[in-house]
């Protein structure tokens, strides 16, 4: 049988977990990061999480959050079998806008390179991906409806049931809010 094991969740100011029942309160999504450090929710620090962009923040905090609201346990250097499905209203179009002002900017010369690793919508899952040591599919995927979230749930499950990953990590995100939700077997 597959369920949702635990749920992660950042919206503007405020976060938490469902299984656990806690909340915090945030001022910036760095000082949110340096709490739940300090709450053992990241077991060790997240290498350039100050330079990673407004997305990839979100993602990273909450795939951490809904793993520890799951109970799952992970170590710097430790490999898991879990995968990552991720969609939002824009794709990766903040971020490719940022870059874009920042070659004008520039002179229409270069454009930053930290600015440019972002302007895919794979980008920030793949930060989260590689903190926690996620070795299964990572996908981002868009629907042209409204259905997109019990889409990616179904996708999710149905590549636990194809033996793709043993468990899956399911993002839906904005620039303000962020739920992730940890879907595997029981």
């Amino acid at each position: 049988m597959i369920k949702t094991l635990g749920v992660g969740w950042i919206k503007k100011g405020k976060c938490g977990l469902r299984d656990k029942g806690l909340t915090y309160k945030y001022a910036d999504l760095k000082s949110l990061y340096l709490v739940l450090k300090e709450k053992g929710i990241f077991s060790f620090p997240v290498e350039n999480f100050a330079r990673f962009d407004q997305a990839s923040k979100l993602a990273t905090i909450a795939v951490g959050l809904a793993l520890y609201d799951a109970d799952f346990v992970y170590a710097q250097g430790k490999k898991q079998d879990i995968g990552i499905l991720a969609t939002n209203k824009n794709g990766s179009l903040d971020a490719q806008l940022a870059y874009f002002k920042d070659y004008i900017d520039s002179g229409r010369t270069l454009g930053r390179g930290n600015l440019f690793i972002y302007t895919l919508p794979s980008s920030p899952l793949a930060e989260a991906a590689i903190h926690f040591g996620l070795t299964g599919p990572l996908l981002y995927m868009n629907f042209p409806d409204s259905a997109k979230n019990i889409r990616l749930m179904v996708y999710a499950q149905e590549m636990i049931r194809a033996g793709q990953a043993k468990t899956m990590l399911v993002l839906k995100s904005t620039n303000q809010e962020t739920a992730c939700f940890v879907v595997g077997a029981l």
